[in-house]
């Protein structure tokens, strides 16, 4: 089982002139929101899952080499060498998505969970938004699930106290709908097939509300085929939250913070990093939620610290990566910020002329599209 060289059975596409190290600001230099920006036919953007989940196209680019080449994602095991650390990230969609009527008018509503406050009081994004102000009351499925708009926040946001005559976790599970992104646009089609296809193969821990799509490739049997190569896969939590994908609403990247978000690392898993990194071993991290994860618990040598906590990091240009060697990621929306921590991961210019070159491919991009590999 050799490893595949970078370049074996594919044509290196591009060779990019500049290094990561190149994009480190000067103390006078402000990274814009606009620097981030690519232009996408909307014709590329996923509607659907493929029909095998590891028959996604997988864009390697070697940050070294400024290169990159065109694979496949069931390739992946083939770059994987033994000993390398493969994290992955187990937190469980729930259905976040809840559509009602509004009483006594019966016009149609729609809540997004975004976070839970206290028992029953959740904060949402409402549309249409106008129409939910403070006191306004909701019925979902004839009734069995009411809400009450207890106050109004910007950017479309509710705060809804919930009534229900069972407990609130079942009644959202049963009446909820798959969160699926807005870019997802399906009229009059059936959205039954996300229920099992907008979560990974080992998602164990509820509380997401919207998946780790870079582990939405797995399959059982790569992820074997990962072990005989004798990678170790271990596993964390990081409950995806509004944070990573709400709009950064300014120019000034330094200006912007991505809101915290819950993880949780165990002592076995931090240990396993831990001494791999001191071994000089890779460490892979399975999507920029993965990432956030691992370099929010990491102290400034790069040691990994076990527990339950929050990632408050906001990755931009200038940051050093202190835990993570390489990356597996889907292809991102333009000007958000998991573009941003791609972009700092692997240099801007490299990563804007990859994904030049993923359009003029023809490559699946969002939440159900294809992936690239950063090595």
């Amino acid at each position: 089982m050799n490893e595949k060289p970078l370049n074996q059975g594919f044509s290196v596409v591009h060779s990019n002139p500049f290094h990561p190290s190149s994009l480190i600001p000067h103390p006078l230099f402000v990274m814009l929101l606009s620097d981030f920006d690519y232009e996408l036919p909307e014709e590329l953007i996923a509607q659907h899952p493929l029909a095998e989940r590891d028959g996604a196209r997988m864009l390697l680019i070697d940050r070294q080499r400024g290169e990159w080449e065109d694979s496949q994602f069931a390739e992946l095991p083939s770059y994987i060498r033994a000993g390398d650390v493969v994290v992955i990230n187990n937190t469980r969609v729930f259905p976040a998505r809840l559509v009602g009527r509004r009483e006594p008018t019966g016009g149609r509503v729609e809540l997004f969970l975004v976070r839970e406050l206290e028992p029953f009081i959740w904060e949402t994004l409402a549309r249409p938004a106008r129409r939910l102000q403070k006191d306004a009351r909701i019925s979902f499925g004839d009734g069995r699930l009411r809400a009450q708009v207890v106050d109004v926040l910007e950017d479309g946001r509710r705060t809804v106290r919930f009534e229900c005559d069972t407990s609130l976790g079942s009644a959202i599970e049963e009446l909820g709908q798959t969160p699926l992104p807005p870019y997802i646009k399906r009229e009059g089609e059936s959205f039954d097939e996300d229920r099992e296809r907008y979560q990974t193969v080992y998602a164990r821990a509820r509380g997401a509300i919207a998946a780790p799509t870079a582990g939405l490739h797995f399959t059982p049997h790569v992820m074997e085929e990962l072990a005989a190569r004798g990678a170790e896969i271990v596993e964390i939590t990081l409950h995806v939250g509004y944070g990573t994908f709400e709009p950064v609403r300014v120019e000034d990247l330094s200006e912007h913070a991505v809101a915290a978000e819950q993880y949780e690392i165990s002592e076995a898993v931090a240990e396993t990093i831990n001494e791999a990194r001191s071994q000089g071993r890779r460490i892979i991290s399975i999507g920029t939620t993965t990432t956030r994860a691992l370099e929010s618990a990491a102290d400034e040598e790069g040691r990994v610290k076990a527990g339950a906590s929050l990632a408050q990091l906001t990755i931009t240009p200038g940051y050093r990566f202190r835990v993570v060697n390489a990356l597996l990621t889907n292809f991102h929306l333009p000007r958000s910020s998991l573009l941003v921590l791609v972009a700092t991961f692997a240099g801007r210019d490299l990563v804007l002329a990859a994904y030049a070159h993923a359009v003029k491919a023809h490559y699946r991009f969002y939440s159900y599209g294809d992936c690239m590999l950063i090595i």
